[in-house]
C-alpha cells in the first residue's frame, strides 16, 4: 500500500473553498473560522471502505461533536450521489461535491493510485484537522475507515 503524504503541512493555512453539499447549498471553508473542522477526503460515495468510513464517524458523531469539532467531508461525486448516500447511511454531516477537483488538487489529495495492478487517478484518503485560526493541525495520511474517529480522538489529545 502506498502512502500518500500531501504537500499541505501543520501549521499550513487551510486553502479556502465553497463546495456545494448535498442538498446544493454551498458551504465555505470560511464559515467555520472560530471551530475546529475534520476534513476528510474521501474517494467514492457508497463503496465498501469510504461507507466504514463514514459510518464509522457517524456513530461517533456525538461524541466529536461535543469535543467542539465539526466534519465536512468531500469527494469528487456529485450533489446527487452525496444526496443517496447520506440518505441511505442516515449521516448527520455535510457531503461535500468537488466535481471539478479543485480542492482535492488545492489539498494535494488527488493523483496516480494504483489497485490489483490497474493504475488510474482518484483521491487518496486524506484527513486533516484545521484549528480555529483556519491553520491545518493534524494530517492523517493513513486514515483507518473502521476507527477514523479514533484516530481524530487520539489526535486532539
Amino acid at each position: 500500500m502506498i502512502i500518500h503524504v500531501p504537500k499541505l503541512t501543520k501549521k499550513a493555512k487551510a486553502p479556502d473553498f465553497c463546495l456545494p453539499n448535498q442538498d446544493g447549498q454551498s458551504i465555505c471553508l470560511a464559515d467555520f473560522l472560530g471551530k475546529k473542522v475534520v476534513l476528510f477526503f474521501y474517494p467514492k460515495d457508497d463503496t465498501p471502505t469510504c461507507t466504514n468510513e463514514v459510518c464509522n464517524l457517524r456513530d461517533n458523531f456525538a461524541v466529536l461533536k461535543k469535543k467542539g469539532l465539526v466534519l465536512l467531508g468531500i469527494s469528487k461525486d456529485p450533489v446527487q450521489s452525496h444526496q443517496k448516500f447520506v440518505k441511505k447511511f442516515s449521516l448527520p454531516f455535510p457531503l461535500l461535491s468537488d466535481e471539478e477537483g479543485k480542492v482535492v488538487e488545492a489539498y494535494d489529495v488527488w493523483g496516480e493510485k494504483e489497485m490489483y495492478g490497474r493504475k488510474f487517478f482518484g483521491i487518496f484518503r486524506t484527513t486533516f484537522l484545521i484549528n480555529e485560526k483556519g491553520k491545518v493541525q493534524e494530517v492523517i495520511s493513513l486514515v483507518e475507515s473502521k476507527n477514523h474517529s479514533e484516530q481524530i480522538i487520539e489526535l486532539l489529545k
